[in-house]
C-alpha cells in the first residue's frame, strides 16, 4: 500500500492509503499503529473507497511532541481534519478503534460539517461527564487498581511497558478479552503489581496473530517507546476542561458501533451507554468470539459490517 508523510496541524503523520473514491479515515487505538487496519484498508479500497490510516501523533513513524498538552482531544481531532484537508475532500467517514473511537466520536461533535459518518469500534460513545474523569474514577475505584489512573504519572507506565516491548505487545494483544476466571488487568486488587504483570504471559499466540505481525508491533514500540500513546491518557481531565461546549451534545451524523462480544471494555462501558446520544444511529454489531482487537481478530465480520455502514452513508451523501 502507498505510504507517505503528511505535514498537518503542526506535526508530521505517517500515512498508509489505498483506493480511490469517497474517503474513509481510520484512527487506531492504544497501543497500536496504522498497521492495525491492515485487514480493512484493502477490503474497503476494493469496494470503491479511498481508505486512509495514519500512525497518529505519538505513534510509529509520526511526530511525537514532548508537551503532554499536545495530545489533547482538540489536537487529535484537528489532526484528522487536517488530514482530510490534505486529501482535498470536504467530508469523510471516520472509523476509530479503542482510543481512536474516542477521537472520532469527538471529531463528530467538534467538526460535524466535515463528518459524513462515524463508526466506533470497541469503545462506545460516552457523553461528557459532570466532573473531570479522573475525579470520578478515583472515587469509583478507591482501593483498587485501575489502569487509566495507573497511566497518569509520567514515566511510570512508560518504563514498565518499554522494559520488554515484545512481552508487552504479546501479553496485550493476546489477553484483552473476557475469559471465565481470568483477570483483565483493567480493574483489580491494588496489590503493588503494575499493568503488564496483570496480563498473563500467553502459552502461544492467538490464531489471528502471526509471529511476524507481533514482531512488527514489538519492533516499532522498541524504537519509539510508549510515551506518546500514554500521553493521550494524561489528557482526560484537560479534554474535559477545554470542551465545556460539549455538555449535553449529541452525535447527529450517521453512526455505527462494532465491538467484540468478549471485550472487557464493554463490561464497564456497554453499547447501551450510547442510547439517546446518537440521533442517526444505524445499530450495534457485537462480533462473537472476538475480544478487544476486534478488527484484527475477526476481519471478515468487521469488514462486512463496516461496508454495510459505508454504503448506507454513501447513499445518504448522494441523496
Amino acid at each position: 500500500m502507498p505510504e507517505r508523510t503528511v505535514a498537518v496541524n503542526g506535526v508530521e503523520l505517517h500515512v498508509v492509503e489505498e483506493g480511490a473514491g469517497p474517503p474513509v479515515i481510520f484512527a487506531h487505538g492504544f497501543p497500536e499503529l496504522a498497521y492495525s487496519w491492515r485487514h480493512q484498508l484493502p477490503a474497503i479500497a476494493a469496494a470503491g473507497y479511498r481508505a486512509v490510516a495514519p500512525d497518529q501523533r505519538g505513534y510509529g513513524r509520526s511526530g511525537k511532541p514532548e508537551d503532554i498538552a499536545a495530545y489533547d482531544i482538540r489536537h487529535l481531532a484537528d489532526d484528522l481534519i487536517a488530514l482530510l484537508d490534505d486529501l482535498g475532500e470536504q467530508r469523510a467517514v471516520f472509523v476509530g478503534h479503542d482510543w481512536g473511537s474516542m477521537v472520532v466520536w469527538q471529531t463528530a461533535l467538534l467538526h460535524p460539517e466535515r463528518v459524513a459518518g462515524v463508526c466506533g469500534m470497541s469503545v462506545p460513545f460516552s457523553p461528557r461527564p459532570p466532573r473531570p474523569p479522573t475525579e470520578l474514577w478515583r472515587e469509583a475505584f478507591r482501593g483498587k487498581f485501575f489502569y487509566i489512573l495507573h497511566f497518569q504519572e509520567p514515566g511510570v507506565a512508560d518504563a514498565e511497558l518499554a522494559a520488554d516491548p515484545a512481552s508487552t505487545m504479546r501479553r496485550l494483544l493476546s489477553g484483552v478479552r473476557v475469559e471465565p476466571g481470568a483477570e483483565s488487568g483493567m480493574v483489580s486488587a491494588a496489590d503493588g503489581r503494575g499493568f503488564i504483570e496483570r496480563s498473563p504471559e500467553p502459552a502461544g499466540l492467538p490464531a489471528w496473530l502471526s509471529q511476524a505481525e507481533l514482531d512488527h508491533y514489538a519492533a516499532e514500540f522498541a524504537r519509539t517507546g510508549f510515551t506518546g500513546g500514554l500521553n493521550w491518557y494524561r489528557n482526560f481531565d484537560r479534554n474535559w476542561e477545554i470542551t465545556p461546549e460539549l455538555a449535553g451534545a449529541k452525535v447527529r451524523v450517521p453512526s455505527a458501533f462494532i465491538g467484540g462480544a468478549l471485550d472487557p471494555v464493554l463490561v464497564g462501558a456497554p453499547p447501551s451507554t450510547q442510547d439517546g446520544w446518537l440521533t442517526r444511529h444505524q445499530g450495534d454489531v457485537l462480533v462473537p468470539d472476538a475480544g478487544h482487537w476486534v478488527q484484527q481478530e475477526k476481519p471478515d465480520e468487521v469488514n462486512a459490517a463496516l461496508l454495510a455502514f459505508l454504503d448506507f452513508v454513501a447513499e445518504q451523501e448522494r441523496a
